[in-house]
Protein backbone atom coordinates (compact mmCIF):
# COMPACT_ATOMS: atom_id res chain seq x y z
CA UNK A 1 0.00 0.00 0.00
CA UNK A 2 1.53 3.43 -1.38
CA UNK A 3 0.34 6.45 0.48
CA UNK A 4 0.79 9.51 -2.02
CA UNK A 5 1.06 12.15 0.49
CA UNK A 6 0.16 14.93 -2.44
CA UNK A 7 -3.06 13.56 -2.20
CA UNK A 8 -4.01 13.34 1.44
CA UNK A 9 -5.49 17.30 2.30
CA UNK A 10 -5.73 15.69 5.87
CA UNK A 11 -3.21 16.05 8.66
CA UNK A 12 -4.06 12.54 10.13
CA UNK A 13 -5.62 9.46 8.17
CA UNK A 14 -5.99 6.18 9.45
CA UNK A 15 -5.22 2.70 7.50
CA UNK A 16 -5.44 -0.88 7.68
CA UNK A 17 -4.90 -3.55 5.08
CA UNK A 18 -3.48 -7.17 5.24
CA UNK A 19 -0.11 -8.08 3.91
CA UNK A 20 2.16 -10.91 3.25
CA UNK A 21 5.28 -9.52 2.28
CA UNK A 22 8.34 -11.49 0.86
CA UNK A 23 10.60 -11.23 3.79
CA UNK A 24 13.55 -11.76 1.67
CA UNK A 25 15.35 -14.29 4.28
CA UNK A 26 15.64 -17.97 4.02
CA UNK A 27 15.53 -18.40 7.80
CA UNK A 28 12.19 -16.99 8.39
CA UNK A 29 8.86 -16.57 5.75
CA UNK A 30 5.19 -15.22 6.54
CA UNK A 31 2.45 -18.06 6.50
CA UNK A 32 -0.32 -16.01 6.46
CA UNK A 33 -0.99 -12.71 5.97
CA UNK A 34 -0.70 -10.06 8.86
CA UNK A 35 -3.21 -7.32 9.83
CA UNK A 36 -1.51 -3.48 9.51
CA UNK A 37 -3.27 -0.71 11.07
CA UNK A 38 -2.46 2.10 12.20
CA UNK A 39 -2.61 6.53 11.55
CA UNK A 40 -0.34 8.31 9.59
CA UNK A 41 -0.06 11.83 10.71
CA UNK A 42 1.63 14.14 8.15
CA UNK A 43 3.74 17.19 9.80
CA UNK A 44 5.52 20.54 8.39
CA UNK A 45 8.94 18.78 8.06
CA UNK A 46 8.14 14.59 8.61
CA UNK A 47 5.51 12.52 8.56
CA UNK A 48 4.44 9.91 11.87
CA UNK A 49 3.53 6.23 11.08
CA UNK A 50 2.23 4.09 14.19
CA UNK A 51 0.51 1.32 14.47
CA UNK A 52 0.12 -2.51 15.05
CA UNK A 53 0.97 -5.72 13.18
CA UNK A 54 -1.19 -8.47 14.21
CA UNK A 55 -2.71 -12.04 13.04
CA UNK A 56 -0.19 -13.06 11.29
CA UNK A 57 2.06 -15.55 11.31
CA UNK A 58 6.12 -16.03 10.61
CA UNK A 59 7.62 -19.74 10.03
CA UNK A 60 11.43 -20.32 11.51
CA UNK A 61 13.05 -23.27 12.05
CA UNK A 62 13.74 -24.27 15.97
CA UNK A 63 17.50 -23.17 16.34
CA UNK A 64 18.00 -26.38 18.47
CA UNK A 65 16.08 -29.22 16.83
CA UNK A 66 15.36 -27.74 13.61
CA UNK A 67 11.75 -28.24 13.61
CA UNK A 68 9.39 -25.65 11.39
CA UNK A 69 7.85 -23.35 14.18
CA UNK A 70 5.22 -20.63 13.42
CA UNK A 71 5.76 -17.41 15.30
CA UNK A 72 2.67 -15.48 15.85
CA UNK A 73 2.69 -11.74 15.09
CA UNK A 74 1.25 -8.99 17.68
CA UNK A 75 3.38 -5.78 18.18
CA UNK A 76 3.32 -1.87 18.07
CA UNK A 77 5.24 0.01 15.43
CA UNK A 78 6.41 3.70 14.99
CA UNK A 79 8.25 5.27 12.21
CA UNK A 80 9.23 8.66 11.46
CA UNK A 81 9.42 9.78 7.28
CA UNK A 82 11.59 13.22 6.34
CA UNK A 83 12.36 14.62 3.09
CA UNK A 84 15.91 13.97 2.13
CA UNK A 85 16.65 17.74 2.49
CA UNK A 86 15.51 17.80 5.92
CA UNK A 87 17.85 14.62 7.16
CA UNK A 88 21.53 15.42 7.98
CA UNK A 89 23.95 14.76 5.78
CA UNK A 90 26.95 15.40 8.37
CA UNK A 91 29.63 12.96 7.81
CA UNK A 92 30.68 13.24 11.22
CA UNK A 93 27.14 12.35 12.77
CA UNK A 94 26.87 10.33 15.80
CA UNK A 95 23.70 7.97 15.54
CA UNK A 96 21.06 7.90 18.56
CA UNK A 97 18.44 5.44 19.25
CA UNK A 98 15.70 7.56 18.00
CA UNK A 99 17.64 8.20 14.47
CA UNK A 100 17.08 4.88 14.00
CA UNK A 101 13.67 4.87 13.20
CA UNK A 102 13.71 7.78 11.14
CA UNK A 103 13.35 6.97 7.25
CA UNK A 104 13.76 9.43 4.21
CA UNK A 105 10.88 9.31 1.63
CA UNK A 106 11.12 10.63 -1.84
CA UNK A 107 8.53 11.89 -4.41
CA UNK A 108 5.71 12.36 -1.63
CA UNK A 109 5.10 8.63 -1.22
CA UNK A 110 5.75 6.65 1.70
CA UNK A 111 5.57 2.62 0.89
CA UNK A 112 3.02 1.00 4.12
CA UNK A 113 3.74 -2.51 2.86
CA UNK A 114 7.59 -1.99 2.85
CA UNK A 115 7.32 -0.41 6.08
CA UNK A 116 5.41 -3.74 7.63
CA UNK A 117 7.82 -5.86 6.01
CA UNK A 118 10.64 -3.78 8.15
CA UNK A 119 9.23 -3.95 11.33
CA UNK A 120 8.35 -7.46 10.66
CA UNK A 121 12.24 -8.40 10.50
CA UNK A 122 13.23 -5.83 13.55
CA UNK A 123 10.44 -7.64 15.55
CA UNK A 124 12.01 -11.13 14.87
CA UNK A 125 12.93 -13.63 17.62
CA UNK A 126 17.08 -13.84 17.51
CA UNK A 127 16.25 -17.43 19.02
CA UNK A 128 13.01 -19.17 17.63
CA UNK A 129 12.35 -22.29 19.78
CA UNK A 130 9.44 -24.60 19.15
CA UNK A 131 8.90 -24.87 23.19
CA UNK A 132 11.30 -23.50 25.70
CA UNK A 133 12.10 -27.13 27.12
CA UNK A 134 13.19 -28.58 23.18
CA UNK A 135 16.11 -30.66 23.71
CA UNK A 136 17.58 -29.92 20.46
CA UNK A 137 19.14 -32.89 18.32
CA UNK A 138 21.84 -35.15 18.82
CA UNK A 139 25.26 -33.73 18.49
CA UNK A 140 26.58 -37.80 18.01
CA UNK A 141 23.62 -38.99 15.63
CA UNK A 142 21.13 -36.38 14.89
CA UNK A 143 17.87 -37.93 16.26
CA UNK A 144 15.36 -35.40 17.23
CA UNK A 145 15.88 -35.53 21.51
CA UNK A 146 12.26 -34.69 21.70
CA UNK A 147 10.70 -37.50 19.60
CA UNK A 148 12.94 -39.91 20.80
CA UNK A 149 15.92 -41.05 23.24
CA UNK A 150 18.65 -42.10 21.78
CA UNK A 151 21.21 -44.66 22.64
CA UNK A 152 24.21 -42.74 21.43
CA UNK A 153 26.72 -43.58 24.84
CA UNK A 154 28.19 -40.43 26.25
CA UNK A 155 31.53 -42.01 26.94
CA UNK A 156 33.67 -40.54 25.25
CA UNK A 157 35.93 -38.54 27.61
CA UNK A 158 37.56 -35.35 26.77
CA UNK A 159 41.25 -35.72 25.83
CA UNK A 160 42.13 -33.07 28.29
CA UNK A 161 40.54 -34.96 31.10
CA UNK A 162 41.84 -38.49 30.09
CA UNK A 163 44.92 -38.76 32.31
CA UNK A 164 42.69 -37.60 35.41
CA UNK A 165 40.12 -41.31 35.15
CA UNK A 166 43.86 -42.87 35.37
CA UNK A 167 44.26 -42.19 39.21
CA UNK A 168 43.13 -44.16 41.86
CA UNK A 169 41.44 -43.05 45.09
CA UNK A 170 42.96 -44.54 48.25
CA UNK A 171 40.79 -44.98 51.15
Amino acid sequence: MIVDLNKISEREIDFSFAAQPDLEDEAARIAEPVKVEGKLRKGIAQVDVGGRISGGAVEMECQRCLTPTDIPLDFPFSATFVTEENYTDAKETEVRGADLDVSVYEDEKIDLEELAREQILLNLPTQALCREDCKGLCPKCGANLNETNCDCADEEIDPRWAELGKLKVKN
